[in-house]
C-alpha cells in the first residue's frame, strides 16, 4: 500500500490554480531545462489529453515558459512568463496533439534548442498533487521523478561503462538512492540515470566524462 500524505492531498506552494496542470508543468518544465546548456534560444511545447485541451484556462502554458526559465511552482513570475520569455529571447510554442490517446492524460513533450544549436527533447507527466515523472529523454524510454538529485549519464552501450560510472561516484563519496539503465537497443545508445540523496559535486561532469564511451553527463541539482 502506498502512502499518501496531508500535503501529497493539499499539493505543493504553487500558483494556482491546479497542482496537476500548472504545478506539475511547471515541474516538468523545471526538470527538463536542467537538461540542457543555457541559454535557450527556442522551445516546443507538445501538449496531449488534457493538457491539450485545458492548457490555456488553467494557466499550463505560463507554468510550462516559468518552468522552462528556471521558475519554481510558487515564483510570481510565472503570470507573467509570456513576457519574460519574449524579454529573454526565447522563440516558444504550444501545440496541442489530441490524436494521439495512449499516453498519460496529463502529458507533454519539450523539445529544446539552445544558443550553441544543441537539441534536446523530454517528455514528462503530471501525476497529481504537483508530483511529476520524466517517461523519455530524446525518445528514449527513462523514468524518474526529480525527487532526488540525479545524474544522466549518455553512453554507448558497452561493457564496463556502468562499473566506471559507479566507481567515479564512489571516488566521490556519493550516496546512490537509485541506478538504472535504459537503452533504445543493445549496443546502441543508453541513458544510465543516477539519483541521489545527497549534493552532488558539479566537478564529477568531467570526472565521468574522461571515458571515450561517455557522450554527455548532465547533473539535475535539487
Amino acid at each position: 500500500m502506498s502512502f499518501i500524505s496531508v500535503f501529497d492531498v493539499m499539493g505543493p506552494n504553487m500558483i494556482g490554480p491546479s497542482s496537476s496542470h500548472t504545478a506539475g508543468a511547471a515541474r516538468i518544465a523545471f526538470l527538463a531545462q536542467k537538461m540542457i546548456t543555457p541559454p535557450l534560444k527556442k522551445v516546443e511545447f507538445i501538449l496531449y489529453g488534457s493538457f491539450a485541451r485545458t492548457y490555456k484556462g488553467h494557466g499550463t502554458d505560463r507554468a510550462l515558459l516559468g518552468g522552462i526559465m528556471g521558475f519554481s511552482t510558487d515564483d510570481m513570475r510565472i503570470r507573467n512568463s509570456f513576457d519574460i520569455a519574449r524579454e529573454q529571447g526565447i522563440d516558444f510554442s504550444f501545440t496541442p496533439n489530441e490524436a494521439e490517446t495512449d499516453v498519460h492524460p496529463n502529458t507533454v513533450d519539450i523539445h529544446m534548442v539552445n544558443e550553441q544549436g544543441q537539441e534536446m527533447t523530454v517528455r514528462g507527466e503530471s501525476l497529481g498533487g504537483g508530483k511529476v515523472r520524466i517517461v523519455e529523454i530524446n525518445h528514449v524510454k527513462v523514468d524518474f521523478t526529480g525527487e532526488y538529485s540525479a545524474i544522466i549519464v549518455i553512453h554507448q552501450d558497452t561493457p564496463g561503462v556502468v562499473a566506471y560510472i559507479t566507481r567515479c561516484l564512489s571516488e566521490r563519496n556519493i550516496n546512490i538512492a537509485f541506478m538504472r539503465l535504459f537503452r533504445e537497443s543493445k549496443g546502441t545508445t543508453a541513458y544510465t540515470i543516477v539519483e541521489s540523496d545527497g549534493h552532488l559535486p558539479e566537478d564529477i561532469v568531467e570526472s565521468i566524462h574522461r571515458n571515450t564511451n561517455i557522450h554527455d553527463v548532465m547533473v539535475v541539482q535539487m
